[in-house]
């Protein structure tokens, strides 16, 4: 499976979001997510460095008709950030940040937003991806581990208020290969 900036897995208007590479002009709605749903928020910038990252996504609210709450076409609802690191041939995608919405949570746009990241790093080069989870949030862990994560290793105190991470890897492939054979490769949420 592959796909480019301008046609992404999960590109669609299914639902009530539709998944897209990040714009210049979605960054002030994707602060505010991150600002509401992290106690430790990324500053404003780390956004603006990342703007041509390969998986840098936003869902953003569909046809007003046919959300279920009336958000507008348009408004950034969530999003994904991920990047690729050359690495002797086997390059390493990193998902660096990943959050939806508050009044959004509980969609699957969180899982969206990670498939199609995943979509896009692969075709990026990424062999494997790795991310980092916070120990205390179950709720992302299942997630990743569904989409087939594997824990790899504990760091203590990796987040400035001391909490642990768990650092978790996938191999790309063999996740791709998977969806393929599952025959769900854009589906949305399940």
């Amino acid at each position: 499976m592959t796909t480019s900036r301008d046609s992404a897995a999960g590109d669609s208007t299914r639902g009530d979001a539709r998944i897209r590479p990040v714009e210049r002009a979605d960054l002030l709605g994707v602060f505010r997510i991150e600002k509401a749903v992290f106690a430790q928020p990324w500053p404003y910038a780390a956004f603006e460095r990342l703007l041509d990252a390969p998986a840098f996504l936003v869902a953003e609210g569909g046809d007003p008709e046919d959300a279920p709450d009336r958000i507008d076409s348009g408004t950034v609802l969530g999003y994904v950030v991920g990047d690729v690191t050359p690495n002797h041939g086997r390059d390493i995608g990193h998902v660096k940040d990943i959050a939806v919405r508050p009044d959004a949570q509980g969609r699957g746009l969180g899982r969206r937003l990670l498939r199609t990241a995943l979509t896009e790093l692969a075709a990026a080069g990424a062999s494997v991806v790795k991310l980092e989870v916070r120990e205390s949030n179950h709720r992302a862990q299942e997630l990743y581990v569904d989409e087939g994560f594997e824990p790899s290793r504990r760091v203590p105190s990796y987040y400035g208020d001391g909490e642990a991470a768990f650092v978790m890897r996938l191999d790309v492939g063999a996740w791709v290969r998977r969806r393929n054979a599952a025959g769900d490769a854009d589906d949305g949420a399940r």
